[in-house]
C-alpha cells in the first residue's frame, strides 16, 4: 500500500494535486502557531506538513532565534517575603555574549530555553510573561523527572561520554544505551519545538540550535516548517566515525542533524569525523564548492561550517577594570611573587575529561625531575562545579583530593603548599584575577570541545594601565604568557605559540612546565603577541556574525524551491527542488505515450535498471522481457547507453534482437543486433594505455578493494568496495597523477561514482543521443515522444543533448520530451523518480501498454 506522505508526493509533483501555501504570519508576541496540518506528534504524518509552493520573495530577516538547553537568565525567589521571582542576564552566558557580540541593534533576538533554578507550576504563567515581556525569553518548563532523565540521563551519561570518546564498555564506564532515557530526550526536543512555535515567523526567523542537547530538534522544526531557516552549531566534539557508530540511534541523529541548513564545528577534526559519519551510515558524499564544504541531501544543500567559538572581548576588559580584581590581583601578588613563589594555574570543571588528576602528576614529576623548583612553584587548580552528576565525578573528586593531600605532604613545608586546590565557587572577577598573576596557564583535558580559558587567560596578561601598576610594569614593558594545552581540545589548533602536549604522558607535561618557566622573557612576549593579535580579532562577535552570513548564504535559495517532507518519526526528511524540476508522474508519462507514434528510448544501465549495490550487474529475465516488449513496438527505437564494453553488453542483451546499444559510453554504436558496430568518434590510438595502466595497478595495489577495468577504448579503475574516505582520497591522489602524465595524450580523465576513468576526448553519451535522432531523421521518422533515464554525470551529457534538439531538425517542438535523472539530486533532468525500482516499473507500465497495442491490432 503506498503511504499518504508518497502519495502526497506524487499528486504534487505531478502538479495534480492543491499545494497548501503558508502566509505570512502576525509578528505580535506571542503568537502561537494556528496553522492547519502542523504535526505535534512524532510519528504523524509528514504529508500534513507545513509547505508552500509560494516563491514570493520575502523580506530580510531581522529576528534570530536562538535555541539552547538553557537560557541566559539567572532566577531568584524574592526576598521580601512575597511570592514570586526576579530575574537577571548572566553575564557568563556563551548566548547572551553572541548577542552583544553582534552588535546590530537591528536584529532582535530571543532565547528558548529551560532555567536552572525549578520553578513550581503555580508561578510558570507569570514567570513566563516576565521573561518574555522583559527579556525575550521563552522559558521551556519541564517536569522534574522528565528533566532528569533528559539532561543527567540521556545528555549526561550517554551522549557527553560517547561524544568525549568513551565507549560505554561497562555499566558504569560511559553508560549503556538505555531506550526510554533516549525517549526522554526525543519528547525534551519536542517540546522544545512547541516553544519555538509560540514565537516564529518562519518565513523570515533565522534560528540557531546550540550543542547536543537539541539534536533531533531541526527535525521537529522541519517538518512543521519545511524551509525554515535552520542553523546548528555543537560546541562538543564528534567522535571518529568507529566510536560513534557504536550508538544504537547513530542513523537518527545523523538525520536530524542533516534537517537544519548549516551545521558549525569548532575543529576541522570533528568536521571531518561527522562527515566521515554521513559518507558510512548514510552513503553521502561532500563537495568542497568555492571554500564551502556542502552534503547534498535530497536536494537540499546542508553547509558546513568550522569555525571555533571566541570570548567576549569587551566584557573581559571591563571584569580587568573591577576594582574588586585590582584588588584581588594585589592580593596575590602579596601571596605569591613577593614570597618568592611562581604560580601556574588550572582551571577546570571538576569532570573526568578534564585531566585534572594528570595535571597534579605532572606536578608531582615536575617537582621530583626538578628539585629547583620545590618552595618555588605552586600550582593553583581551581575546580568548577561539575555539570553533571554520578559516580564517575565523586571518583575523581576523591582522587583530586587524595592525590593534592599526598603532593602536600611530600614537598610541602611551612609557608610553602605546592598544590593549592580551590574547590569552592569563585566570582568571575576573582577567577580573572589569578590569570593575572599566573606565569603560566595549564589546560590538559584529555578531550574538550573548545575550551576557552587559555583565551580568558592570553586577554587577562595583556591587562591594561591600573593592572600594570598593581603588576609593577612601567607603560613600555611587553606583556607575555605561557601556555602548556592538551593537543585534545578545540582552541589547541588556533593556538600555534602553545607548548602542546600529550595530557596522558606525564613526564612531558612536567618536561613542558619546566619550559614554560624558564623560557627566556623574548620569547614568552612573542608567543603572547601572537595570541593576543589572534584572540582579540577572533572574539565572539567575529564568530557569531561569520556563522550567521553563511546561515543566510545558505539559506537563500529557501525561497526558490519547492518541498516536500517524506519519511516518518524521526526518519523524515524534505524534498527540496528547483519549481521546474518534479517526480515523473505515471500517469502523465503513459498518457503521452500512448497518443505518440514515433518514440526514441535511451536508458542507462548501472544505477538505472540495475542497483548500483547489486553483486551480480548481468540483466534480469524480467530486464530483458521488459526491453523485449518495448522493441516489439514498431513504433520504438530503445537504446541502451552504458559505460560498459560492448562485448559484455552484447551477451547480457542477446536475447534482445531490436534493441540498440551505445557501448563505453557511446564510442561504439548499433542500431540492433544484427547491424554492424559503428564508432561515433574517430578511430583512436590506444597507446596511452601503457602510461595509465602502471599508474592504476600502484594505486590498486596500495587501495584495498579497488579494481581495474580495461575496456577496447577506456580504462577504469574503481573503488566501489574500498573503504569510503581512503578510495574517495586515492581517487583524487589518481585522478590528479593521471592528468598529469597523460596531459599530452588525446584522452580525458574524469571522476565518476566510486570509479576514475581515462576515456577518448570528445567521446560521451550525447554522441549516442546525437546518432539516434540522426539516424531517425534519416528515415523520416522525426520523434514525437522521447525519453531518457540515467542516474550520473555521464548521463547529463545525453539530457543536454536531447535538450538543445528540441525545436531542431531532429526533435520538434510539441514532442513530449521526457528527460529524468535517478534521485533528487541537481540534473540538467526536468524529472526525476527515486530509485531503480522506479525505473523498472516505469519500463514495465509502458512495456504493458505496447504489449496491449500489439494485442489489439489487427491480424
Amino acid at each position: 500500500m503506498v503511504s499518504r506522505s508518497y502519495s502526497n508526493l506524487l499528486e504534487l509533483a505531478s502538479g495534480e494535486g492543491p499545494s497548501p501555501s503558508l502566509g505570512r504570519m502576525s509578528r505580535r508576541i506571542p503568537r502561537v502557531m494556528t496553522v492547519p496540518g502542523i504535526i505535534s506528534d512524532l510519528d504523524g504524518d509528514p504529508s500534513e506538513s507545513v509547505c508552500s509552493d509560494d516563491i514570493s520573495s520575502v523580506a530580510q530577516s531581522d529576528r534570530l532565534i536562538i535555541v539552547a538547553n538553557q537560557l541566559p537568565i539567572k532566577a531568584q525567589r524574592k526576598t521580601d517575603g512575597s511570592n514570586g521571582w526576579t530575574f537577571s542576564w548572566d553575564e557568563t552566558s556563551l548566548l547572551l555574549q553572541l548577542k552583544e557580540g553582534l552588535g546590530d541593534d537591528d536584529i532582535e533576538v530571543f532565547y528558548v530555553g529551560t532555567l536552572k533554578e525549578e520553578i513550581p507550576p503555580n508561578e510558570q504563567d507569570e514567570a513566563s510573561q516576565i521573561l518574555l515581556e522583559t527579556f525575550n525569553c521563552v522559558s521551556t518548563f519541564l517536569p522534574p523527572d522528565l528533566y532528569s532523565r533528559y539532561y543527567h540521563g540521556f545528555c549526561k551519561q550517554q551522549l557527553w561520554p560517547l561524544f568525549h570518546y568513551m565507549l560505554p564498555l561497562s555499566p558504569d564506564l560511559g553508560g549503556r544505551f538505555n531506550r526510554s532515557l533516549w525517549q526522554a530526550y526525543v519528547s525534551v526536543n519536542k517540546i522544545f519545538a512547541d516553544r519555538i512555535m509560540e514565537v516564529i515567523n518562519p518565513e523570515d526567523d533565522f534560528v540557531w540550535i546550540h550543542d547536543y542537547h537539541l539534536m533531533v530538534l531541526p527535525t521537529f522544526l522541519r517538518k512543521r516548517f519545511n524551509r525554515v531557516k535552520l542553523g546548528f552549531f555543537l560546541h562538543s566534539p564528534f567522535p571518529s566515525s568507529e566510536i560513534y557508530k557504536t550508538l544504537p540511534i547513530r542513523e537518527e541523529l545523523l538525520r536530524a542533524l542533516l534537517n537544519a541548513d548549516l551545521i558549525g564545528f569548532h575543529t576541522f577534526d570533528y568536521a571531518r569525523h561527522f562527515l566521515s559519519c554521513c559518507s558510512r551510515m548514510l552513503g553521502l558524499s561532500y563537495e568542497s564548492k568555492r571554500g564551502y564544504i556542502g552534503l547534498e541531501y535530497y536536494g537540499r544543500t546542508v553547509s558546513i561550517k568550522i569555525l571555533p567559538v571566541g570570548i567576549h572581548m569587551s566584557q573581559l576588559q571591563s571584569v580587568l577594570s573591577l576594582p574588586e580584581t585590582e584588588a584581588k590581583v594585589a592580593d596575590l601578588m602579596t601571596q605569591f611573587r613577593d614570597q618568592g613563589k611562581i604560580m601556574l594555574l588550572g582551571v577546570d570543571d571538576m569532570d573526568i575529561f578534564k585531566g585534572i588528576s594528570l595535571k597534579l602528576l605532572a606536578m608531582e614529576q615536575l617537582l621530583i625531575q626538578h628539585p629547583e623548583w620545590q618552595g618555588k612553584a605552586v600550582l593553583v587548580q581551581i575546580a568548577l562545579p561539575a555539570r553533571g552528576r554520578g559516580k564517575d565525578v565523586k571518583e575523581v573528586q576523591a582522587e583530586t583530593d587524595s592525590t593534592v593531600k599526598r603532593i602536600n605532604e611530600t614537598f610541602g613545608k611551612p609557608g610553602y603548599e605546592p598544590v593549592i586546590l580551590i574547590d569552592q565557587p569563585l566570582k568571575f572577577c576573582e577567577r580573572i584575577a589569578y590569570y593575572v598573576a599566573a606565569e603560566c596557564c595549564l589546560v590538559t583535558a584529555v578531550r574538550d570541545g573548545m575550551n576557552l580559558i587559555p583565551y580568558e587567560y592570553i586577554i587577562s596578561r595583556q591587562g591594561n594601565e591600573r593592572l600594570d601598576q598593581v603588576l609593577g610594569l612601567t607603560s613600555n614593558t611587553l606583556k607575555k604568557s605561557m601556555l602548556v594545552v592538551s593537543e585534545f581540545i578545540g582552541c589547541s589548533p588556533s593556538l600555534s605559540g602553545a607548548i602542546r602536549v600529550n595530557p596522558w604522558n606525564i613526564d612531558i607535561v612536567a618536561e613542558a612546565m619546566d619550559c614554560a618557566l624558564e623560557m627566556a622573557e623574548p620569547e614568552k612576549q612573542l608567543r603572547h603577541e601572537k595570541h593576543y593579535r589572534y584572540v582579540s580579532t577572533h572574539d565572539v562577535g567575529y564568530w557569531a556574525r561569520s556563522f550567521l552570513q553563511d546561515l543566510e548564504r545558505t539559506c537563500k535559495d529557501h525561497v526558490g524551491r519547492r518541498c516536500w517532507g517524506i519519511g516518518f518519526g524521526l526518519s523524515f526528511r524534505v524534498v527540496a527542488l528547483d519549481p521546474n524540476f518534479r517526480k515523473l508522474s505515471m500517469e502523465h508519462i503513459v498518457s503521452a505515450y500512448k497518443r505518440t507514434t514515433t518514440r526514441a528510448i535511451l536508458l542507462d544501465y548501472d544505477g538505472t535498471l540495475m542497483p548500483q549495490c547489486a553483486i551480480d550487474k548481468s540483466p534480469t529475465s524480467r530486464t530483458i522481457e521488459v526491453l523485449n516488449n518495448l522493441c516489439r513496438d514498431k513504433n520504438n527505437m530503445v537504446f541502451i547507453v552504458s559505460a560498459r564494453s560492448r562485448n559484455t553488453l552484447s551477451e547480457w542483451f542477446s536475447e534482445c534482437e531490436n534493441l540498440g546499444i551505445g557501448a563505453e559510453h557511446g564510442f561504439f554504436f548499433r542500431l540492433n543486433k544484427h547491424a554492424e558496430w559503428e564508432t561515433c568518434a574517430p578511430v583512436v590510438d590506444c597507446s596511452w594505455k601503457q602510461i595509465a595502466e602502471p599508474v592504476m595497478k600502484l594505486y590498486t595495489e596500495t587501495t584495498d578493494g579497488s579494481t581495474i577495468e580495461d575496456k577496447e577504448t577506456a580504462a577504469v579503475w574503481c573503488y566501489e568496495d574500498a573503504d569510503p574516505d581512503f578510495g574517495s582520497c586515492q581517487a583524487k591522489e589518481l585522478l590528479d597523477h593521471l592528468e598529469s602524465v597523460l596531459a599530452n595524450e588525446p584522452v580525458t580523465v574524469k571522476s565518476g561514482q566510486n570509479v576514475v576513468e581515462v576515456k577518448p576526448q570528445g567521446v560521451s553519451k550525447g554522441l549516442v543521443a546525437k546518432r539516434l535522432l540522426s539516424a531517425m531523421q534519416e528515415r523520416g521518422m522525426i520523434p514525437d515522444f522521447v525519453l531518457c533515464i540515467g542516474d550520473d554525470r555521464s548521463d547529463e551529457d545525453m539530457f543536454e543533448v536531447i535538450t538543445s534538439s528540441i525545436a531542431g531538425e531532429t526533435i520538434a517542438s510539441k514532442t513530449e520530451v521526457f528527460e529524468c535523472t535517478v534521485g533528487k539530486k541537481p540534473s540538467k533532468a526536468k524529472y526525476y523518480l527515486d530509485d531503480t525500482m522506479e525505473i523498472v516499473r516505469l519500463m514495465q507500465g509502458l512495456a504493458y501498454v505496447s504489449e496491449q497495442a500489439l494485442l489489439e491490432m489487427p491480424r
